[in-house]
């Protein structure tokens, strides 16, 4: 399975929160709202997540294996440390009026989009 594109949004004043995260495998399969969250070591990732009725909190979506997290978590904080986020609308704003290259969905074009990243073997 390939990560084929990375979309991340920074949030402000969400507490731990930092950033949500679009992840495209395969150009064909997409989850939506991974996020980045400040813990007490440091950047993790959490998988999207519905509350039930009992009040708990269940994965959507979330890999099988220890070894896929590891290398999903560490190309994620790998970007968002990077600065590969999308902009606000205020900067888009800015941007546009700038000249500066915005997709064709309006976002700026710092995303990320790879080309066959191979995370499994």
């Amino acid at each position: 399975m390939q990560i084929t594109e990375l979309r991340i949004r920074k949030v402000e004043d969400e507490g731990k929160l930092r950033a949500y995260v679009t992840v495209t495998f395969d150009n064909c399969f997409v989850v939506h709202n991974v996020k980045i969250i400040e813990g007490q070591n440091g950047l993790f990732i959490a998988m999207p997540s519905r509350k039930t009725v009992n009040g708990e909190y269940k994965d959507v979506a979330h890999p099988i294996s220890p070894e896929f997290r590891g290398e999903l978590q560490s190309k994620i904080l790998e970007e968002y440390n990077a600065g590969h986020v999308e902009t606000g609308p205020e900067e888009m704003h800015r941007l546009v009026n700038s000249g500066t290259d915005v997709g064709h969905d309006g976002h700026h074009v710092g995303f990320t989009t790879y080309q066959c990243l191979n995370l499994i073997d």
